[in-house]
């Protein structure tokens, strides 16, 4: 789940990173408040979870109440990247002097921690990185050692803090480690962590990505759960516990197995090159052993998109035969005409595996219109574009 930039911070705080005053707010005159409150000139800043605010116009400074008003105004129900601002954060202007970057990421590949930090903050860290590779330092860092001060050290010096801020930059490598592990994060980023006129150095923003997995440990983390901005399809689906991603395009796909479901997504989208650029609509993994409420429930999601014009059941039985699969799809679509639900829209099935005669003898013999059997993955995926087009 990633956070909001104010979450992150507020998680950061909450650790001992040091952060800059701040208020939420979702109307112009809760904008004023906080600005009375805050005093002085403010930083307006979107609150998307998406990168580019800036460039988008969802960053601005103030230093009068009407400034305020106006700019926090202007900002609200902007929409960045298909994200729709609902929320700004209003937060003190700082007089920044210097701007670096520090963060700790998940590195899969090698099994531990990886650690990024540059004196050449305020940027998006892909530009450093394919520009100046030499002005951002990787470290890698021991799940079970931790960043302890001397690895803290070993990262400062490797980006090449200068020697004022090194103390400051250490412990707050050290504190944002402590983020991570006690909120099982997989990403903590701040850009700018920024060194001030006094010579403090906060996190003027904050990226922060919590692992899922480890949501049953943190009942607190409810609280950050923010589905505004969520597909009501894809919220549903998770009410179901499907495994399902919205997508844009007009052919609904179902198939039973991840590695499945994405061939079947690019043998569709390579198959709806002839009729006009028909895609995908959706991923939807079903899983093994899928039981007819379950195929109902999927079709049930991807019939109520309106985009979608014909669906591709792509199902390999294994686990689960194909003649359970066929039978499952027949009562999935009584189940659906059950609650009133008319299936109109054509089923393309192509099923294959364990049992497979018996199931595809079933769906032949179904007598149900909307229901068309194709033999092959390839034949179902160029019959399902065309009768989308």
């Amino acid at each position: 789940m990633d956070l909001y930039e104010y979450q992150a911070k507020e998680l950061f705080a909450k650790h001992g990173v040091p952060i800059t005053p701040g208020i939420v707010v979702e109307n112009v005159n809760d904008a004023a408040s906080a600005y009375e409150q805050l005093g002085g000139k403010v930083v307006i800043k979107a609150q998307v979870k998406t990168g580019g605010r800036g460039k988008a116009g969802g960053v601005k400074v103030a230093d009068n109440e009407s400034d305020v008003k106006e700019k926090a105004g202007a900002i609200l129900g902007l929409d960045i990247k298909g994200h729709t601002v609902r929320r700004v954060l209003i937060s003190e202007a700082s007089q920044i002097v210097e701007e670096y970057y520090v963060s700790f990421l998940l590195d899969r590949a090698n099994r531990s921690f990886l650690a990024m930090a540059s004196v050449e903050g305020g940027m998006d860290i892909e530009e450093v990185a394919a520009t100046k590779p030499e002005a951002l330092a990787k470290i890698q860092v021991d799940a079970l050692q931790g960043c302890t001060k001397e690895k803290a050290e070993e990262i400062a010096v490797a980006a090449k803090f200068p020697a004022a801020v090194m103390d400051q930059v250490v412990a707050i490598l050290q504190n944002l480690w402590t983020t991570l592990v006690k909120e099982d994060a997989t990403l903590v980023e701040i850009n700018p962590l920024a060194k001030l006129a006094d010579g403090s150095v906060v996190a003027l923003d904050g990226k922060m990505t919590l692992d899922d997995n480890a949501r049953f440990r943190h009942p607190d983390h409810e609280d950050l759960v923010d589905n505004s901005n969520t597909d009501p399809l894809e919220l549903r689906a998770h009410e179901l516990d499907l495994n399902y991603v919205k997508l844009s395009g007009e052919v609904g796909v179902i198939g039973n197995g991840a590695g499945l479901v994405m061939s079947t997504l690019d043998v569709v989208a390579y198959a709806g090159e002839e009729f006009g650029g028909v895609k995908p609509a959706n991923f939807l993994d079903i899983g093994g052993g899928a039981s007819a409420e379950v195929m109902a429930n999927g079709l049930d999601i991807i019939l109520h998109d309106p985009e979608v014009k014909s669906v591709f059941v792509n199902v390999f039985g294994g686990i689960t035969a194909c003649d359970a699969v066929a039978n499952g799809i027949l009562q999935a679509i009584e189940l659906l005409e059950a609650k009133g639900e008319k299936v109109t829209k054509p089923l393309i099935c192509r099923i294959d595996g364990n049992n497979a005669i018996e199931g595809r003898r079933i769906l032949d013999e179904s007598g149900i219109a909307v229901v068309e059997r194709v033999e092959t993955m390839d034949e179902a995926a160029r019959r399902v574009a065309e009768v989308a087009r």
